[in-house]
């Protein structure tokens, strides 16, 4: 039974190759189609090399974004590695090598004349570039790291903080090359981050509320493969009078259509109510990234 709800391995490792090269492409194309044309900033390690390649033209140099890229974001990698996942920083690693090489070689055109459109576009398109390499068990480096690594501590999103260091980061940028399309950025950013919000809910915890008639069949298949406490109460059915159990649990959002398939194959008819908690106090075990 255990064996059967593993994910393949070699299957799991091809969607997160996947996931990473498209999250490079787009951001790639993100970057020429939309940052550049229209003068804005990005957020985090990406943001920063742009910004020094910015600085450097002030003084009539030039400093590549792609190889700022890398530079800026090798030291946090190894920093991290060790408290995320060395696989999980391999593969973020590889879209950042990804998205460097990208900036390279490809050269897309921009799409739009319209600040406005780019600011919007380009931010959900930035996000999803990050929600890419997220749901394939990557990421696109930098802050990234360190938003992962508090929310594997804390079980909370912490991408509003993220948000605000990079609101910090385009300050700087809007007071050396101005304040009109800094505020642009920060909505790009803001728009970007809503849109991480949106799709990404690995750290989410819901609880579960399980009604079955097979309450020993369920609980032992569930914690079978499932490392998460569940308790139980005998009930009787307000309308068929039969006896029943009520179960209880609290796992991660991401977890959910894993456990609610489990659950109705030992039991077809099984109920499943599932409501959100906002805080929970207790042990609790987060499966790591990997």
């Amino acid at each position: 039974m255990k064996d059967k709800y593993k994910h393949n391995i070699a299957v799991r490792r091809g969607i997160t190759i996947l996931a990473v090269f498209l999250s490079a492409l787009l951001q790639t194309f993100v970057i020429q189609s939309f940052i550049r044309p229209a003068q804005l900033l990005s957020g985090g390690f990406t943001g920063v090399a742009i910004l020094i390649d910015d600085i450097a033209s002030l003084y009539g140099k030039s400093f590549s974004t792609s190889l700022g890229i890398l530079v800026l974001n090798i030291p946090v990698a190894v920093m991290c590695s060790r408290s995320i996942s060395m696989r999980f920083t391999f593969y973020s690693m590889i879209q950042v090598f990804l998205a460097s090489l990208f900036l390279k070689i490809f050269h897309f055109q921009p799409l739009f004349d319209d600040l406005m459109l780019n600011v919007i576009f380009g931010g959900f398109l930035y996000g999803i570039s990050i929600v890419l390499a997220l749901r394939g068990n990557a990421s696109t480096g930098g802050t990234d790291f360190i938003a992962l690594y508090v929310s594997t501590k804390t079980g909370k999103s912490i991408w509003e903080y993220v948000f605000a260091g990079n609101v910090m980061i385009l300050c700087i940028f809007g007071y050396m090359f101005g304040w009109l399309y800094a505020g642009y950025s920060i909505l790009f950013q803001f728009v970007s981050t809503k849109t991480i919000s949106a799709f990404h809910h690995r750290y989410e915890r819901v609880t579960l509320q399980i009604t079955t008639t097979k309450a020993e069949d369920v609980i032992r298949a569930y914690v079978t493969n499932f490392r998460h406490g569940v308790s139980y109460v005998e009930a009787v059915g307000g309308y068929s009078h039969k006896k029943m159990h009520l179960l209880h649990t609290v796992v991660s959002s991401y977890e959910v259509p894993e456990i609610v398939a489990l659950m109705r194959q030992q039991d077809p008819h099984i109920i499943v109510n599932m409501i959100k908690t906002e805080n929970f106090y207790g042990g609790f075990y987060q499966a790591p990234i990997d």
